[in-house]
């Protein structure tokens, strides 16, 4: 009986306890991420960050693309994941294109805040924009630094890229918009895995690349500088729902320290560790981490 009475008194004590401590087990939030290897990077950031604070993380990361995304965040199936301004403002509000980064992020947190209570966290100075690039010998050859110096060779020129460039508004009739008519030698569509590839092996003259790809620093591309400023910026955030971060106002602190650590030349590494050397998303992001003190 003393033996039963002295346990029930020490799970007494042990529940008083946690109670003082604000309860019995930790908030739970939700992870999300679409399915490429610089968001899986990024979702798992974010979930070993909270985890790292003693919040209990459900991964849901892998989701098909930005529509399914999204909507999973407005349902409550996710509480959170990491999303482009730029997508934000296209995709999702089918807002006017707009190259201010500034003028995008006010419109996305304004956008968001009103249409769907969605919250933006602070965005990284990271720019996963489109972008074009060409091989040092290549930008060389033709004397290439800028887009307006692609548009004057372009008729000598084979551009490799996805097969929604040429139709998409941000592609090449959005290019022509604002650089002018020309026409290309040719236009190669093809899988999004091909593109450096084919730009590599000489296939093709110029990549539609995107500002934080690996492959940019690994192949040492020249990345043309969009001298009319037609791409539109694509920072990244976490965009969190707003019941979550007032259950949870903490998460704003702890994922907004990550944000300016997240640079183009960082990014690139990071993806080219998972894209290029076949490294788990979950190693390189807590190796990160671990590096910028971020995680204990």
């Amino acid at each position: 009986m003393r033996k039963l009475i002295r346990g029930l008194m020490v799970v007494l004590a042990v529940s008083l306890l946690l109670t003082a401590c604000g309860g019995s087990k930790p908030a739970k939030v939700v992870v999300g991420s679409k399915d490429f290897p610089e968001q899986l990077i990024l979702g798992e950031m974010y979930a070993q960050l909270l985890e790292n604070k003693g919040f209990q993380v459900e991964r849901k990361l892998n989701l098909a693309g930005t529509p399914v995304a999204h909507e999973a965040l407005k349902n409550g199936e996710i509480d959170l994941y990491p999303e482009y301004t730029g997508t934000g403002l296209l995709t999702v509000l089918k807002l006017p294109v707009n190259s201010d980064p500034q003028q995008v992020y006010a419109a996305v947190v304004k956008g968001y805040k009103e249409q769907f209570n969605l919250v933006w966290l602070d965005p990284a100075p990271m720019n996963n924009t489109q972008a074009l690039a060409m091989t040092q010998e290549g930008a060389a050859r033709y004397g290439i630094r800028t887009i307006s110096d692609l548009v004057a060779h372009a008729d000598q020129l084979v551009m490799i890229g996805p097969p929604e460039f040429d139709q998409r508004e941000d592609g090449l009739p959005g290019l022509m918009k604002v650089y002018g008519q020309f026409t290309l030698k040719e236009y190669k569509p093809v899988e999004k895995g091909l593109r450096y590839k084919g730009l590599v092996e000489g296939q093709a003259d110029v990549v539609v690349a995107f500002g934080t790809d690996g492959e940019i620093a690994a192949y040492n591309l020249v990345v043309l500088e969009d001298d009319k400023g037609m791409f539109p910026p694509y920072q990244v955030a976490p965009v969190v729902r707003q019941q979550t971060l007032e259950a949870n106002p903490q998460i704003k602190d702890i994922l907004n320290q990550l944000a300016p650590k997240l640079t183009n030349a960082v990014v690139q590494q990071l993806n080219y560790e998972v894209s290029g050397k076949g490294r788990e998303p979950a190693d390189v992001a807590r190796e990160f981490l671990t590096q910028e003190g971020l995680l204990k």
